[in-house]
């Protein structure tokens, strides 16, 4: 039977590479380089569009304990993640370049894989293939009246992505290097602020000219909210968010801050980085205004402004199973944020799902069924079970089953959530391994 998985992004890699190491031959579809989405602009596979940072690495948080699931069922892109890193504390964060340039060169040195390039225009399959729709939130419009034939409607949300700017034309007098409350090495540049500084930054940000987009304050998803809306909220919203000082002491003053706003590298060189939390729907001239209020960054140079877009998901409960496999159609599959979750490896813990699975399918043993006490197997019920105001879903304590005990102490409490699913995913690794490879 022939595998097509349409789309080449973090989901849509990671399933071609489980099932073409079962030794199962798989066509990965990918419209680059021939047609790009408004946000994508690089020519290789799983570009990373919102942020360089896939969050955690502690498994005591939500973040840190799905990467650990990953890579304990060897995740392509977790892996690449690890190769790939730029200084970011606790976090992972990846050279974004270097990460999509590392995951297309190893899928293609995979004798199992054919790539084509060339855009779809329907998901449907025929009588002796799989399809995996992989397309994530930004499906072109060539493919979308076939995915809205099948769902009967789309779901959408919109998402903002932060701007960019050069490390050389930051105001060196005016920033510190450190991580919050010395966590691993030094890798951020703060921006302190005064309380007058602040108070001029806020009221300019919530007043500034935004790019218009139809009905987006009712549709904006909360992970990705735009910082002039989280702004609005009022003023201490983001000075206990995103420019939060707790965990900050600037040596030069001897003091910590009124407010900070980190900025974190983008690449191996250092030579670029990241507003962190700021993502944006100001126009590009406002942008470039109003985060000049910020002593450090009054001469940015801004290499990428932040955008705001409309992402599509499905309304996965009526549609698909916990195998993010269609109900209708036994032989279609999703993966990535159109299934519903939300996040980096939200979406690549689908497409992994999904590509173990699929190579079960092939070798006719039973789907993999995974329960709560696990991010993946929680996520995966998540996106199946019926839900009257369906959104999509992180990686979050919250859907996890209670322990068996009460442990009252909270990181006593994510500790002991984190042992339960590593114990039960590395069980879960030894079946895969005995069963496919």
């Amino acid at each position: 039977m022939k595998i097509k998985i349409i789309g080449a992004g973090l989901a849509g890699c990671e399933c071609a590479y489980q099932i073409a190491k079962c030794g199962i031959a798989v066509t990965l579809i990918e419209s680059k380089p021939l047609a790009h989405s408004p946000v994508h602009k690089l020519d290789t596979y799983a570009e990373l569009v919102c942020s360089n940072s896939l969050k955690s690495n502690d498994i005591s948080t939500a973040g840190g304990l799905i990467k650990q699931e990953l890579r304990l069922l060897d995740s392509l892109l977790i892996n690449s993640a690890d190769k790939t890193t730029v200084p970011a504390g606790s976090a992972l964060a990846v050279d974004r370049e270097e990460f999509s340039r590392l995951v297309t060169s190893r899928l293609q040195a995979m004798p199992n894989i054919e790539i084509i390039n060339r855009e779809e225009d329907s998901i449907l399959p025929s009588n002796d293939e799989i399809v995996v729709v992989a397309t994530g939130p930004l499906t072109s419009q060539k493919l979308l009246p076939s995915l809205q034939a099948f769902s009967g409607e789309f779901l959408h949300f919109y998402d903002a992505v932060a701007p960019i700017v050069t490390a050389e034309s930051l105001d060196k007098s005016n920033y510190f290097i450190a991580s919050r409350y010395d966590r691993g090495e030094k890798d951020y540049i703060n921006c302190p602020l005064t309380k007058q500084q602040f108070e001029i930054f806020w009221h300019e940000l919530i007043s500034a000219q935004r790019a218009t987009l139809k009905d987006y304050e009712k549709n904006v998803f909360e992970g990705c909210m735009p910082i002039e809306v989280m702004a609005s909220r009022g003023i201490e919203t983001i000075r206990y968010g995103m420019f939060k000082p707790v965990g900050l002491f600037n040596p030069a003053e001897n003091l910590r801050p009124y407010a900070v706003l980190q900025l974190r590298k983008e690449n191996v060189e250092g030579s670029l980085y990241n507003l962190v939390g700021c993502q944006t729907n100001l126009l590009f001239g406002e942008q470039k205004r109003v985060f000049g209020l910020i002593p450090a960054l009054a001469n940015a140079e801004f290499v990428r402004y932040g955008v705001m877009h409309k992402n599509i998901f499905i309304n996965s409960p009526d549609l698909l199973n916990n195998f993010f496999q269609s109900k209708q159609y036994p032989n279609l599959f999703f993966a990535g944020q159109i299934s519903g979750v939300e996040g980096y490896c939200e979406s690549i813990a689908s497409g992994l799902l999904c590509g173990i699975n699929i190579a079960r399918f092939i070798k006719k043993l039973p789907l993999l069924t995974l329960d709560n006490s696990t991010i993946l197997g929680a996520l995966s019920n998540y996106i199946s079970n019926k839900n009257s105001n369906f959104q999509p879903m992180n990686a979050n304590f919250g859907i996890l089953s209670p322990l068996d005990q009460i442990i009252k102490d909270k990181k006593a409490k994510k500790m002991a959530y984190a042992e339960r699913s590593i114990n039960n995913i590395s069980k879960i690794a030894q079946t895969i391994k005995g069963d496919l490879l």
